[in-house]
């Protein structure tokens, strides 16, 4: 295809990264996958895993390899996020008992590394999870690092929906985090900012509802589990598809708004601890480090989101 993107996406599946994978994996989409990796996050990595060779027999991505992650923080204990995602991550719609595939035996890390080190330097990584296993890969292989095309990740913003201060996929792996925004690879980031303007409510499911494909009505199932979450722990009005933001990006940059900021992260606050200190204003005239989204274009997104569900097979 022309003007395709070769991705690795990495994740915790978890109801929005499912919708990113789908998004990614359909036909009008320029996307190559050639990985998805997972790491400990919104549930266990073993669920996680499981869920995404789930989530491959939905879309059909039978060739894509499936490699398992890291187990846990790089320096603290691992923390989940079932009262979002349920207790196997995917709560809501019917899911396959026993998917079709396995995963690989090699280790995430080491199949990222391995990617990106036959690559020509053509590879963009796609982390919608914690950062530990791009931060691992980085550590043990710094040689990956210069032939990272570009890194498109959903975290952070300048509020937390974890903490005051931190959103969920940086404070459970901070230091992870610190080592990604510091490697110098272009980061295209993705925040609470922009994610929660792609917010999905019952008007959505409406919508959706008359599209009428399997992967169409698991998505509104995830959908229906996933808004209702969102608004009893947090209050919203629906359910922001975080990490969808980052696919759809690859599919249509033109849907966002981007500020070229600099962002680090903070290790050793008592009550800040993995918040992405975003410097909009330039006050620390420190060089930009980051691709900031803070506008969405709530047309653009849903329209696309619409063309990617029709374009599965009824």
């Amino acid at each position: 295809m022309e003007n395709q993107t070769n991705v690795i996406l990495d994740c915790d599946p978890g109801h929005d990264d499912a919708i990113a994978i789908i998004l990614a994996a359909s036909k009008i989409s320029p996307l190559k996958i050639e990985a998805i990796t997972t790491v400990a996050g919104n549930v266990d990595v073993e669920k996680n895993t499981l869920n995404a060779l789930r989530i491959c027999d939905i879309a059909g991505l039978t060739d894509v390899p499936v490699a398992q992650g890291s187990t846990k923080p790089l320096l603290h204990k691992m923390e989940i996020a079932e009262e979002i995602h349920g207790e196997t991550g995917l709560e809501g719609p019917k899911l396959p008992d026993e998917p079709s595939k396995k995963a690989v035996r090699q280790h995430a890390v080491d199949l990222i590394i391995d990617k990106v080190m036959k690559s020509d330097g053509d590879i963009t990584l796609v982390p919608t999870g914690p950062l530990t296993n791009i931060a691992l890969a980085m550590i043990r292989v710094p040689d990956i690092i210069p032939k990272i095309k570009e890194i498109v990740l959903m975290g952070g913003g300048t509020f937390g929906n974890w903490t005051p201060a931190a959103e969920f996929n940086i404070y459970v792996d901070a230091e992870a985090a610190k080592v990604v925004f510091e490697s110098g690879v272009p980061i295209t980031m993705f925040g609470l900012d922009v994610t929660h303007q792609a917010l999905a409510t019952q008007k959505t499911i409406d919508e959706l509802s008359g599209i009428k494909n399997p992967v169409s009505h698991f998505v509104v199932d995830l959908l229906k589990f996933f808004i209702k979450s969102n608004q009893d722990v947090f209050g919203l009005e629906g359910g922001p598809i975080h990490d969808a933001c980052t696919v759809a990006y690859l599919i249509d940059p033109t849907i966002f708004d981007f500020k070229h900021v600099r962002v680090d992260i903070e290790t050793r606050g008592e009550f800040t601890y993995g918040m992405t200190c975003i410097d909009i204003q330039g006050v620390t005239r420190r060089e930009p480090n980051v691709n900031f989204a803070y506008q969405l274009n709530k047309d653009k997104f849903w329209n696309m989101f619409e063309e990617v569900l029709k374009s599965y097979r009824e």
